[in-house]
């Protein structure tokens, strides 16, 4: 018998590790985009959830931004039939808020959202992510000022409390050219993307050009390091998390048309922890994100108190009243 590509057996171990927890019963959903990634995943699924207990479809998600894209997807639903995949095809319309990359990003999360809640069983959706992207995930990160929370990359899996829905990424430690090789050596034919070559798109320009860069002047793994302090990020973030989970119910309570947090108890966390808290409690009661400037301005009200009055932040107002601060409903600006 011929010997098993190396790039297919690593693509079906990281495939196998990933969905093992969820063994016994129920649906895997591989998003699919027929490009190299999602295919190689999807060919791995396709061989490994079954010895799991679990069945598996694919959904592409059709954006309609490009000429073809209809029988693009048509093709790659075919390439998962061939695969032994109940293969099904999401026509989306891509609005404009965020840019088209964002635009885009959101009508396929919210289509591939809506196929798993109607699929009974469905266990998770794997996406094809590879260290390639959390690399690229990575850098954009750093050039927009993101903080660790941001630079944390993508996890291999986050379930949506929103939805209910688990996005999982077995992909995440295995580099694009690994999964390109899986492909060939399987005798699949993926389609490339003309948006992927597109240099008008952020990520682009950082694959075609910032990091071939970095690994010219810094040496080779560059991508790799980069996917490593992801990963150290996102377990710093994870236990953050843990830590606010734990006292937030003990520092926080109703105010009036908001809620107040104690002064004292910010006052005694680090400034990291004081920064987390206070950009959890204005997420969780007014759904807002604040930038670093803005946690820094309430978080002044705590650490240097000099009088000053409310401040306005998106969603809601934050000032200090004796022992506590309080936030409270109302648009930026009024």
């Amino acid at each position: 018998m011929p010997s098993l590509s190396p790039a297919i057996a690593e693509i079906r171990r990281a495939v196998r590790t990933a969905l093992q927890p969820y063994a016994g019963s129920g649906t895997a959903i591989v998003a699919l985009s027929g490009g190299a990634d999602s295919l190689a995943l999807a060919a791995a699924t396709a061989f490994e959830a079954p010895k799991l207990g679990l069945a598996v479809r694919s959904v592409t998600v059709d954006h309609a931004l490009q000429p073809g894209s209809a029988e693009a997807a048509a093709d790659a639903a075919a390439a998962a039939t061939a695969l032994g995949i109940d293969a099904a095809v999401v026509r989306v319309t891509v609005g404009g808020d965020g840019g088209p990359e964002a635009a885009a990003r959101d009508a396929r999360y919210r289509a591939l959202a809506e196929a798993a809640q109607a699929t009974p069983g469905t266990v998770a959706v794997l996406l094809g992510h590879t260290l390639d992207d959390q690399a690229e995930t990575v850098l954009l990160g750093l050039a927009r000022g993101s903080g660790a929370s941001s630079l944390a990359g993508m996890a291999p899996a986050r379930r949506d409390e929103a939805t209910g829905v688990r996005w999982l990424r077995p992909l995440l430690a295995v580099r694009r050219d690994t999964a390109r090789a899986a492909c060939a050596a399987a005798g699949l034919t993926p389609w490339d993307d003309p948006h992927n070559t597109d240099t008008r798109f952020a990520r682009v320009r950082v694959r075609e050009r910032v990091l071939p860069v970095l690994e010219t002047e810094l040496g080779p793994g560059v991508a790799e390091a980069l996917a490593r302090t992801a990963e150290q990020l996102r377990e710093d973030a994870e236990a953050f998390a843990e830590m606010i989970d734990e006292t937030i119910e003990d520092i926080v309570q109703p105010a009036e048309a908001g809620i107040a947090v104690s002064v004292a108890a910010l006052a005694a966390n680090p400034a990291a922890l004081r920064h987390r808290i206070i950009r959890h409690v204005v997420a969780s009661e007014f759904g807002a994100s604040l930038s670093r400037s803005q946690t820094w301005e309430v978080a002044r009200l705590v650490t240097d108190w000099s009088g000053q009055g409310p401040i306005d932040l998106p969603g809601c107002h934050a000032r200090r009243r004796g022992g506590l601060i309080e936030f409270t409903a109302g648009p930026e600006g009024t």
